[in-house]
C-alpha cells in the first residue's frame, strides 16, 4: 500500500468515525432530553419555584432556544471539552470526570491484562491439545465465562476470596499508591476479566487450530521444526488477525463491563459516577460520561483496523 492510499484510506476511516460521532452525541443529547421530568425540576426540586428563578436557570442552560440551537451550543462546547457544571456535585464535568478516571484506567487495563493472558494460555493449550481433557476443559471455562455474568462473578469472588478467605480487600479502591491500588482491585479485574478470557480462548483456538491444517505447517514439520517455533512463527503469527480482533473486542466489553464491577465493589470510578448521575439526573454528567465511551469504542476500533496493516501483508495489498 502507497502512502498515498494509507492517507486515503485513513482520511475515510475518520471522516466516517467523526460522523458516527454526531449521530451518537445528537442521540444521546435527544434522549436525554426526551426523558420524563426536566432539568429545571432536576436543579430546583419539585416545590414552588419563582419565575425569576427559572427564567434564569433555563437563560443559563439555554433552556429557551430552540432544540437544535441548545444541540448546537452544548456540541461547540463539548469539542472544546467542556461539558458544563455538575447539578449534584457543582464541579466542571471535566474534572470530575479526570478525578474519576484514574480508578477505570487501572481497573480496566488490569481487566484487559487479566483477559488477555489467560485467554491465550487457555486457547493455546486447547488448540494444541486438541480433543483431549484439557481443550474439553478450556472449552467449558470458555463457555461458563461467557455465560457468567460479570456482576454476579464478582459477588461470587468477594464472597470466596474476600468475606469466607479475607485475601482481598471487599470494598474500595485504596491508596493511590500502585501496590495498594493493585490489592484492592485485583477481585474486581479478575471479575472483569472472566468475560474476555473466553473470549480471547475461543478465538484464539479457533485461529490456531485452521492454522494449524494449513500445509505449510505441515512443511515445517516435515522438515523438523521445532514445536515451539511452529506456534510462534507459523500458529500465532498468521493467526494474529483474529486474536486482535478479539482483543479490541474485550476492551470494548471492558469498558462496558466496569460500570456493574464498580457498583459491585464500590469503586469511585467513572461507571459508578455514570449510574449515580443517572439516579440523580446530572444531565451534563451523564451525557459527558456516555460521549466519552463512545469516544472510546471508536478509537479502538480503529486502532484495531489500523494494526491489520502492521500484522498481515494482504491486507496492505487489498
Amino acid at each position: 500500500m502507497t502512502l498515498r492510499a494509507l492517507a486515503a484510506f485513513l482520511g475515510r476511516r475518520l471522516l466516517g468515525l467523526v460522523l458516527l460521532l454526531l449521530i451518537i452525541s445528537f442521540l444521546v443529547f435527544s434522549l436525554i432530553y426526551l426523558a420524563p421530568g426536566n432539568l429545571v425540576d432536576a436543579l430546583l426540586g419539585t416545590g414552588e419555584k419563582s419565575p425569576q428563578l427559572v427564567a434564569a436557570i433555563e437563560a443559563r442552560y439555554h433552556l429557551d432556544q430552540p432544540f437544535m440551537v441548545q444541540y448546537l451550543l452544548w456540541l461547540k462546547d463539548a469539542v472544546q471539552l467542556d461539558f458544563g457544571t455538575s447539578i449534584k456535585l457543582n464541579e466542571s464535568v471535566t474534572a470530575v470526570l479526570a478525578d474519576r478516571m484514574s480508578v477505570t484506567l487501572f481497573l480496566g487495563v488490569f481487566g484487559f491484562l487479566v483477559a488477555v493472558v489467560c485467554g491465550l494460555a487457555l486457547g493455546i493449550a486447547a488448540a494444541l491439545r486438541r480433543g483431549t481433557s484439557v481443550d474439553r476443559g478450556a472449552v467449558g471455562l470458555a463457555v461458563l465465562g461467557v455465560s457468567t455474568p460479570t456482576f454476579a462473578t464478582g459477588l461470587i469472588l468477594l464472597w470466596v476470596f474476600g468475606i469466607l478467605l479475607g485475601w482481598f480487600p471487599v470494598i474500595g479502591d485504596g491508596d493511590p499508591t500502585f501496590s495498594d491500588r493493585l490489592w484492592h482491585l485485583t477481585l474486581p479485574a479478575i471479575a472483569l476479566g472472566v468475560t474476555g478470557t473466553a473470549l480471547m480462548a475461543k478465538m484464539t483456538r479457533a485461529a490456531l487450530i485452521a492454522g494449524y491444517e494449513q500445509d505449510y505447517v505441515g512443511f515445517a514439520r516435515s522438515r523438523g521444526v521445532g514445536g515451539l517455533r511452529i506456534l510462534l512463527v507459523y500458529g500465532l503469527r498468521n493467526s494474529l488477525v483474529p486474536i486482535v480482533t478479539a482483543a479490541g473486542m474485550v476492551i470494548t466489553a471492558t469498558l462496558t463491563g466496569s460500570v456493574l464491577i464498580e457498583q459491585t465493589f464500590s469503586l469511585k470510578g467513572v461507571g459508578e459516577l455514570l449510574i449515580s448521575s443517572i439516579n440523580n439526573k446530572d444531565i451534563p454528567v451523564v451525557q459527558a460520561t456516555t460521549i466519552l465511551v463512545a469516544v472510546l469504542v471508536v478509537v479502538v476500533n480503529l486502532l484495531v483496523d489500523l494494526s491489520y496493516f502492521a500484522i498481515d501483508p494482504r491486507t496492505r495489498r487489498a
